[in-house]
């Protein structure tokens, strides 16, 4: 008899299950986990554009996410500072991936608990399988503040760089860092 997740997998039209966290049960793990955090609500926001005058007062580095597929149907999340230019004709050999291109809707919720516009690396925490693979731009590993949505596009969680590293700890995860400015 097959197992639910794979009559799941046959199955284009079953609805996905809700994800393990939402912003609400991401926020209350984080203070259960002693994570500080400084969340700020605003209108949802769904391109790194559109949130520039809303992110201005806030401090620390602000994101861009990009999920993405490879070629060889490797699941991957690049986290990056919101002004860097990631050229995923290059990034893929700093990644140690095949070429690269944006994974659909259906498998962003499958594995990471969001819909397009709410990418963030806080959404590794629903990534149970861990399928994705984490990338960080070495300009979010070294900033003081970074700022990602918590699973939904209406706010911005404000991390220092120890509470950022502990969310990662605690999940098992481990970034490949590359620095996308330097690629060549």
């Amino acid at each position: 008899m097959p197992s639910k997740i794979a009559a799941a997998a046959e199955t284009p039209t079953a609805p996905s299950p809700d994800p393990a966290y939402d912003r609400a049960r991401l926020l209350a793990w984080m203070a259960e986990h002693g994570v500080a955090q400084t969340t700020h609500d605003h209108p949802a926001v769904f391109r790194v554009e559109e949130g520039l005058d809303l992110k201005a007062a806030l401090p620390g580095l602000h994101t861009k996410n990009l999920f993405l597929k490879d070629k060889k149907g490797r699941l991957w999340l690049i986290s990056a500072a919101q002004d860097t230019i990631i050229d995923l004709k290059r990034a893929h050999r700093a990644m140690g991936s095949d070429r690269l291109s944006f994974g659909n809707e259906t498998l962003l919720w499958e594995t990471l608990g969001v819909r397009p516009g709410s990418v963030t690396a806080l959404g590794l925490i629903n990534d149970l399988e861990r399928r994705v693979t984490f990338v960080l731009d070495r300009r979010l590993w070294e900033a003081a503040v970074v700022n990602f949505h918590p699973l939904a596009n209406t706010a911005t969680t404000a991390l220092d760089q120890a509470g950022f590293r502990r969310v990662l700890a605690l999940l098992d995860r481990e970034p490949i860092v590359v620095d996308f400015d330097a690629l060549d």
